[in-house]
Parts: structure tokens; C-alpha cells; sequence
């Protein structure tokens, strides 16, 4: 596996991530283990979890089966928002409860520090300058390497990386948006804004909950029994889905690949995306997914499937979309048909 930079950092981490949140829940600690074994031993150094998957439970798996590794070998991240009590402060981007946040992940992981800690969600009850000055104190105290945010809008980030630069705070290195061939939408200002700020993505739900694994097929009158996307049936049954499923089913024959690899495979070539995160149940789920490295889809094959998945834009991106990289404008502009 390559390790890749996270955006502009000198972080290098795997070009696959591992994400955690089955832990104790999809995945009993057994397995969870032998997954993360599994992984490592293909040269995965990243592993993503967050407090709240299972309550905690998700990263005190990983923390026990951290205990005897090498720890500066491997890239730890998890996150910090949700809710983990009754109490008024126990959820949210508060200074109080990051602290205390912090230091509970930092309990239940085994660990004297977190290389990447994520914010999970905006909190617009909380101003941003107190979030972003605590998490700054957290690296100035060694608690935390480097600091990420997840489910942002564009605005959003530039907002907080325009606060960080203005304080000298310690700005957010690594943004963690949903990107998958059925959700393109980070496209539209997200990748461009990591890009020009040097922000590294690491996208979630890569396989769309199980849709671009290959379960999911023209044709079927029900979803398959068990797979993790069955609840989007009446969304995702949809023309537009099954297009993406057909090329995605091409492609993966053309190769002799899965269509789940296929799907990975495109992301990892994609752009700006530095990592995409697997999730897995078993390891038979997880060694199919690492099929996704040491090889490339052609730039027709690339094409074939970027097209599948292409959607209308909505206003402004289409305008934008429309005028790329125009000449400077001598006179008044009036094609705006």
C-alpha cells in the first residue's frame, strides 16, 4: 500500500484508511482485531474511529489491540461532537467538552495522543473561535498532532481555516466529507477548496453503504437482505442509480475486478482524495476492499464511470461550470444564455 501526504502536511498516512465504527457492533473484538491485523499487514498505517461509535466502545477495540504495537508506526484518528452522557455539556465543540472529550478518547484508545482529531459535524451553537482555540491548545499540549473536521459545508471550512490563519491557530489539515460515485456533490466546492488551502479528504462511505459493492443490481424488486443500504431502497431506486451500477458491473468485468475494488479504485484516482476510509465486517469484506491498490483503472475506464455518475448541476455550479478558465474579458458580457 503507498502512503500518500494528508494535504500539505508532512503526515504521511496509507492510501487506504481503515474506519473503525463496526467495532463491538458489527464486528465483535475478535474479529475487529483480526481485521486490523489484516490490514496492517498489507501496509495500512491510517485508522479512523470517533467517540461516539458505540458509545466508546468502538475505540476502546482499538485501544486494546494497540496495546504491544508499534504505536509511532500507525496514524490514530478519531472525533469528537456527539452527545456521551446526560449531562448539559456532553455533547457539542464547547471548550468544556472538548477537554473532556479529549482526554476520554485519549483514555479508551490506550494512547498519550491522537494524531488526527476531527470535529464530526459544525456546531453552530457554539462560536467558532472557541472551538478552534481549544483544539489549538490541544496541539500546543501534545494531546493532538493534527486537526480535521467532517460534514462541513464549503463556507464552513473556509470560515474556520480563514479564523485559524487570522489567530495563528492551528488550522484543520484533513476534511472527511461522504464521496462515492452515487454522491458527487463535494465536487462542487469542497475538493476545490481542500485543494487550493491544502487540505487533505479522506471520504466516508466510499461503497454508499453497500450500492457500489455489487449486492445491489438492476432488476431486483427488494433490496438484498442485510446489506447496510437496504433503508435508501426508495430513494436510490432510481434510473440514475442503476446506470452508475451498470457501469460500475462493465467495468469491474472488463478488469476482473469487484465491483466494490472498481468503485475504490475510482475515488483513489480522483483528484485531491488522499484516503479513502474502508469499513468492514469481516475480514473476507476488508481483503476484498484492499484489492482496490497496486493497480489502475485506464483514463477510458476512469471516463466510463465518471460519466455514469455525472448528474446536472444546479445553480451557480452550472454557470460556473459553464465559463472555466475564460479569457480576461475586454468588454460587457452578454452570453449569459
Amino acid at each position: 500500500m503507498q502512503q500518500r501526504f494528508l494535504g500539505r502536511t508532512g503526515l504521511r498516512v496509507s492510501e487506504l484508511c481503515f474506519g473503525a465504527m463496526m467495532f463491538g457492533s458489527g464486528a465483535d473484538e475478535a474479529t475487529s482485531h483480526r481485521m486490523l491485523d489484516t490490514f496492517t499487514e498489507a501496509g495500512g498505517t491510517f485508522i479512523d474511529t470517533a467517540d461516539m461509535y458505540g458509545r466508546g466502545v468502538s475505540e476502546e477495540v482499538l485501544g486494546r489491540w494497540l496495546k504491544g504495537r508499534r504505536r509511532d508506526e500507525l496514524v490514530i484518528a478519531t472525533k469528537v461532537f456527539a452527545t456521551m452522557g446526560d449531562a448539559p455539556n456532553a455533547g457539542g465543540l464547547s471548550r468544556k467538552h472538548i477537554v473532556s472529550a479529549v482526554d476520554a478518547s485519549l483514555r479508551r484508545l490506550g494512547t498519550d495522543h491522537i494524531d488526527l482529531y476531527q470535529t464530526h459535524v459544525w456546531d453552530a451553537t457554539t462560536p467558532i473561535e472557541e472551538t478552534l482555540s481549544t483544539l489549538d491548545g490541544l496541539v500546543k499540549a501534545g494531546k493532538v498532532r493534527y486537526l480535521g473536521a467532517s460534514n462541513l459545508s464549503g463556507a464552513q471550512l473556509q470560515k474556520a481555516l480563514d479564523v485559524a490563519r487570522a489567530r495563528d491557530w492551528e488550522p484543520y489539515s484533513c476534511l472527511q466529507p461522504l464521496y462515492n460515485l452515487l454522491a458527487r456533490e463535494t465536487e462542487w466546492e469542497l475538493l476545490p477548496l481542500s485543494a487550493a488551502e491544502g487540505v487533505g479528504v479522506i471520504p466516508y462511505s466510499p461503497l454508499q453503504g453497500g450500492w457500489l459493492s455489487g449486492k445491489f443490481r438492476r432488476g431486483m424488486a427488494n433490496p438484498p437482505e442485510g446489506a447496510r443500504g437496504s433503508g435508501a431502497w426508495e430513494r436510490r431506486d432510481s434510473e440514475e442509480t442503476w446506470q452508475v451500477v451498470d457501469a460500475l458491473l462493465e467495468v469491474a468485468d472488463a478488469t476482473g475486478r469487484t465491483p466494490a475494488q472498481v468503485a475504490l479504485r475510482w475515488l483513489l484516482q480522483q483528484p485531491g482524495v488522499t484516503a479513502p476510509i474502508v469499513g468492514a465486517r469481516s475480514v473476507e469484506q476488508l481483503s476484498d476492499n484492499l484489492g482496490a491498490v497496486g493497480w489502475e483503472l485506464t483514463a477510458e475506464q476512469h471516463a466510463r464511470l465518471t460519466s455514469a455518475s455525472a448528474r446536472p448541476l444546479p445553480y451557480p455550479y452550472d454557470v460556473l461550470a459553464y465559463y472555466p478558465g475564460r479569457e480576461p474579458r475586454t468588454g460587457p458580457r452578454t452570453d449569459f444564455s
